[in-house]
Formats: C-alpha cells, structure tokens, sequence
C-alpha cells in the first residue's frame, strides 16, 4: 500500500525532529530522508509531500495527518492512496467485465513469418458463463492445440470479423508514413466499424492498448475512425470480447501459418529469434530472395541478418 500527501513546514520539522534515529543511511533524489517505522518505509521530500509504503502504511500516514491537522487547522490534505485507486480500477474493470463488449485484438505482429491478423468480437453478457466454462483467456497464456481445440466451438456462438493482411500486403504497405502501429490501427479501426454497425446493442468497444489514445486516432487522420472506445492495457484479461479477439486471431494465423508450410514443405518458426534468421537464410538459397516476400514481414531486422547469412555463406 502508498499513500502520500503534502504537509507544512512545522510539520516536516517534526517529522525529521522524530525520525532522526530511523533514517536510512541513503536518500532518493530530493528527498530530506528515507527512514523505516515497523513495517512502513517513510520518504520526505524537499517540496513538503510525504510518503508511506507497506502494510501498515495507512496507520502511520494517520498519525502525521493528525499531526499535520493539529498544528494547522485549516490545512487541505489531499491524499493520494494506491489501495483506492486499485479498488476503482478493479471496479471499472468488473464493470466491463460483466457489460455486452465489443473487443479487439490483433496476432502476428512479433512474427517474421506469417500474416498479421486483427479480430473484432462481439459478447453479450449473457454468453459470459459460456466462454467461462469454456476457458477462454488471452490467447497468448494457451498453447496452439488449446487453441484448434477451443475456437471451432468459440465462433459457433460468438459473433467476429477478422482481417488477414498477407505478408505481400503488409510489404506493399509498409514504408517510413505506414509502419507497423498505423497498420495495426487501420486493421483495428476496420473490424470496430465493421462490427459496431452489425451489432449495435453492446455496452463498450475495448481495444487492448498498443498506443495512446491520442497517438491511436492520430494514425487513423486520413479515415473514418471509430472514437468511442475503452483503450486497455493487459485488455485480454480484463474483456471477454477482447480475449475472444485474441484466441480467434490466434487460431487463424495458425491456419494461415500452415498454408505457408505448405508452399515451402517444411515447418516454419515463429517470432523473431535467431532461429529465424537461420531458417530465412536456408529458404533463401533454396527459392530466391523473392521466396521471402510471400512469407515474411521483410521491415523486420532480420531480413538484414538473413541477407549477411546469405552472403557468408557464398563467400
């Protein structure tokens, strides 16, 4: 637990007056002292504010209110308090938690090979204990067979759109005006629209936040933006609609990574890692340069690694 407000100087007299024998031996940065009372870490700073972290935080902080109150009456304390702000937060969440949502969420972004997959979902709240039962999470904690095995049954009941951008597209696209955070805001900016207007009763749209708000919309200048929405981080946890978007996207560039396999006859590795490097340069000298286009996101740094695997190998 924090909790931190500003005191006045007859305040801050007696407050390093008491902790005199309890400060620790090293400061933080504009702070008068840091010192230790039980279980609370106690830090004054320069400007008056104090702060109080640990389990009894609350009671400490208690005691230098009254303090502060007694020595000026007409002092205005404004308390700032983590547990506070966490139980308002959990409670916003709750509140979507439990909402009809529409949710967003993208897959493929962090992987060389294979297409980028945005999905708008759609739950009603009364198909939350379904998706409960079903054990729908944040695609990303379940493993690929989880995934072929949950989502057949998920999008019998759970309405979707979904956007494929091939890797041809995505290198089409892609310049210096149009990197990878503007493409994922067109995507998601086409399925909110998309599915907004074919399901209207919902009570949130929610995108798991990849950008600020304002950078979000600022990608979006040149279109049509959909604006009324929630921006989440960690959403997938917090929104069913967004965890469905996730484990439907997810499922798709399965199917879409497997067609890839299948054009050159051998698995392919996801993410970004050397062992794509390794795979991009042995690809390269079997097909052609050209090979790469169809399967990769060639914006990514490891096209320049495969290009030096390749040449020193020739050498």
């Amino acid at each position: 637990m924090t909790i931190s407000f500003k005191i006045s100087e007859n305040t801050k007299e007696k407050m390093i007056e008491y902790f005199e024998d309890k400060k620790r031996p090293k400061t933080p940065a504009y702070a008068v002292f840091q010192a230790d009372e039980a279980d609370t870490v106690v830090t004054l700073y320069e400007s008056g504010k104090v702060v109080f972290q640990g389990v009894s935080a609350d009671i400490d902080a208690a005691l230098w209110k009254e303090t502060e109150l007694h020595l000026n009456p007409l002092s205005n304390i404004k308390e700032k308090n983590s547990e506070e702000k966490k139980k308002k937060e959990d409670l916003g969440h709750s509140k979507i938690y439990y909402a009809s949502t529409i949710g967003s969420d993208e897959v493929g972004t962090g992987d060389y090979f294979g297409p980028i997959v945005v999905t708008g979902a759609y739950v009603a709240k009364e198909n939350i204990p379904f998706l409960e039962e079903l054990g729908v999470k944040d695609s990303k904690k379940l493993e690929d067979d989880k995934i072929l095995e949950i989502v057949p049954k998920l999008i019998q009941k759970i309405p979707y759109a979904c956007y494929v951008l091939s890797n041809q597209e995505y290198n089409q696209k892609y310049s210096n005006d149009i990197h990878m955070n503007k493409i994922k805001a067109i995507l998601h900016n086409k399925v909110l629209l998309a599915m907004t207007e074919k399901y209207p009763n919902f009570d949130y749209v929610v995108v798991d936040q990849f950008a600020a708000p304002n950078v979000y919309f600022g990608y979006l200048k040149e279109t049509n933006p959909y604006r009324n929405i929630t921006f989440m981080t960690k959403a997938e946890s917090k929104c069913l609609s967004v965890a469905c978007a996730s484990m439907i996207s997810r499922y798709v560039f399965i199917k879409e990574f497997e067609k890839l396999e299948k054009i050159v006859g051998m698995s392919l590795p996801k993410g970004a890692s050397t062992l794509v490097d390794e795979m991009g340069a042995k690809l390269v000298k079997l097909h052609g340069f050209d090979i790469l286009n169809k399967l990769a996101k060639l914006s990514f740094k490891n096209t320049d690694k495969i290009k030096k695997i390749v040449k020193e190998g020739s050498n």
